[in-house]
């Protein structure tokens, strides 16, 4: 692809609002617009339940960003972001069925962001955040649960995590050993990194150390605070302190969710039937020929490589099944149920090369949302 088709495909915007009830004759603009409308709308001031069957917020999902941590292009602001929240919602229509309008905001004041959201809430029936730089996105995110009444989830975080979850049990298979037995290593204590993390341990792994810029989370560690100080409390069982050398010698599994590099002998040091997943965009930690070198299984976040680990087969299920289940949350269960799905759909063709499906495949939506409606629970 050429910079020229790039910029000629993002022309005007890549969405566009279409209409859904015939608008051909003044019958249809009065059932459609006034004076019909007005019955629909007494209803609903009578009834607010009824805004979920006849207007369309029940189905819209709000895509938010401050514009801070975008791609890999960090901190761009706002307008620079709106290319990607437009190409995010372009992904929960295709993918989803779900119709979604990008919101970027022009501040990157929590309390501010918060009261936003709460102000225009009925307007939609879900918030994706997105590109939301950590430590605030978890803060965000957990305020923004508690205040609205409708799933949120910052999908960096936990789409990231859900599929991360669907390949590691594929690629545990692959190689023999069990999941909960697994040495991981996690570069990035960022938002995907805490979030990865937090879902493997709900998964039963318990040999986690994650790493952040100055190395190793352990509880001997005085400069943590915040969600690193919780999950170095939560991880790194045996006290690991040190760099990628050290945490990643005799070690199963390597997750990078950072800008980070690793030279090849740190690499060269894990175990056998070790399983690299170097997630980041659009470099990766490690080059996947380098890593096959020494690893049985290698992933990436990148489309030009097998094994390509893609939020766009989470998120569109989990938030389909959330809405169709009328859930206010979107839980761990759900979260894990999606996995699942996920990592099942590989099964049938389950190789080095192949432990989850293509972002492409049509079954992956459908069998998400399947899963995480019937994980839903009454009164979540």
């Amino acid at each position: 692809m050429t910079d020229e088709e790039i910029f000629a495909a993002h022309e005007g915007g890549k969405l566009s609002v279409g209409v859904d009830r015939p608008l051909a004759s003044k019958r249809d603009l009065s059932i459609a617009y006034t004076p019909g409308v007005a019955q629909v709308s007494r209803a609903i001031a009578a009834d607010p339940a009824l805004a979920r069957t006849h207007t369309w917020a029940s189905r819209l999902v709000a895509v938010v960003s401050d514009g801070t941590a975008v791609l890999g292009l960090g901190n761009i602001g706002p307008a620079a972001s709106l290319p990607v929240m437009e190409g995010k919602s372009a992904l929960f229509k295709t993918f989803g069925g779900l119709d979604s309008i990008p919101i970027v905001l022009n501040t990157t004041d929590v309390d501010e962001i918060i009261e936003t959201l709460v102000r225009i809430a009925p307007s939609f029936g879900a918030v994706n955040l997105e590109d939301i730089a950590a430590p605030r996105c978890f803060e965000l995110e957990r305020r923004l649960i508690e205040a609205l009444d409708m799933p949120v989830m910052h999908d960096d975080q936990h789409g990231t995590a859900v599929v991360a979850l669907a390949a590691l049990t594929n690629a545990a298979k692959v190689v023999g050993k069990e999941l909960a037995g697994l040495r991981v290593v996690i570069a990035g204590a960022g938002a995907a990194g805490i979030a990865v993390a937090e879902i493997l341990l709900t998964a039963g792994v318990t040999d986690i150390v994650l790493l952040d810029s100055k190395g190793a989370l352990h509880a001997g560690r005085g400069d943590l605070t915040g969600m690193k100080a919780e999950f170095a409390a939560r991880t790194n069982p045996r006290g690991v302190a040190g760099g990628t050398a050290e945490a990643l010698a005799g070690a199963d599994v390597f997750i990078g969710v950072s800008s980070s590099t690793v030279p090849e002998e740190h690499i060269a040091a894990m175990a056998e039937g070790a399983i690299v997943f170097a997630l980041s965009n659009p470099d990766p930690e490690v080059a996947p020929d380098v890593a096959r070198r020494h690893a049985a299984v290698v992933a990436t976040g990148r489309s030009d490589f097998p094994n390509q680990i893609n939020n766009v087969l989470a998120f569109p299920g989990i938030f389909r099944g959330a809405l169709d289940a009328g859930a206010r949350r979107i839980t761990p269960a759900m979260k894990l149920a999606a996995a699942r799905a996920i990592a099942e759909l590989a099964e049938d063709k389950l190789s080095a090369d192949y432990i989850v499906p293509s972002p492409l495949d049509p079954r992956v939506a459908p069998a998400v949302t399947a899963a995480v409606t019937a994980a839903v629970r009454p009164g979540e």
